[in-house]
């Protein structure tokens, strides 16, 4: 019950990992706002969360315009009645391709989804940790944003720009009691596995990424979620500007 009582945001919860962060964080106390696009899914994860007997809202937002980053603090808000935990989760894939051939309008969204919503949603979030004395804000980032694989050169950038935004953002906000950290999985077993092997599911594709990863597997929601909750905790509480790597070693 490490968020007994914490009140906690989890963009992308929809599914993958951040449905499995959302419905951690619910299993251990905590009152959730699901944070997603897709109304369907975000509706669903909801009620798998209420039906085992726990607290959580759905909240449609585009997490990639201020409008949406203040939607879901308000929801926190008037829901729960504050904000503890931010996890900014959603992101968006790249399909491996060379640099010259990656669309723009694509290239713009990455970036405005997993690096641009972290200031968003920091920003969104602030008066509101500043009500409770703190708080706390995960970044799922990625080991491509410090390992690229070819192909993957704006994922990665995007995902590089995140871990900086990070490191700043934690040096900002300390003096408001806010840490900031990233955890930055290798690639999972989510929906978004097939957009990173080209839209492709075959066995040889999963394999080569399998055979990257040190360990010789890839990340889960649940590895993930471990992760995260941790450095959302009070176990973390002097853990500020960090990069925890859940990649069975391929950074390394």
């Amino acid at each position: 019950m490490r968020f007994k009582d914490k009140v906690g945001i989890v963009t992308g919860s929809g599914s993958g990992f951040g449905f499995e962060i959302a419905r951690r964080f619910a299993e251990e106390g905590g009152s959730v706002v699901v944070v997603d696009l897709n109304a369907e899914a975000g509706e669903k994860a909801v009620a798998k969360i209420e039906g085992a007997g726990h607290k959580a809202v759905f909240c449609k937002a585009d997490v990639a315009t201020r409008a949406g980053a203040d939607a879901m603090v308000t929801a926190a808000v008037e829901s729960f009645g504050g904000l503890d935990v931010l996890v900014n989760n959603a992101g968006v894939p790249q399909r491996p391709c060379h640099f010259a051939a990656l669309d723009e309008d694509h290239y713009d969204l990455m970036f405005a989804v997993n690096a641009k919503a972290i200031y968003l949603s920091a920003a969104a979030a602030l008066d509101a940790f500043k009500t409770r004395g703190g708080g706390v804000i995960i970044n799922t980032t990625s080991i491509g944003g410090t390992r690229p694989r070819p192909g993957m050169s704006a994922y990665a950038a995007s995902k590089a720009a995140a871990n900086a935004i990070t490191k700043a953002l934690a040096l900002e906000m300390a003096p408001d009691k806010v840490r900031v950290n990233a955890v930055a999985p290798v690639a999972g077993d989510t929906p978004m596995l097939s957009e990173f092997m080209g839209g492709e599911s075959s066995e040889d594709k999963r394999q080569a990424f399998i055979n990257s990863v040190p360990l010789g597997r890839l990340s889960t929601p649940e590895d993930v979620a471990a992760a995260i909750l941790f450095m959302a905790s009070d176990e973390a509480s002097l853990i500020t500007g960090a990069e925890l790597a859940v990649d069975g070693g391929r950074g390394v």
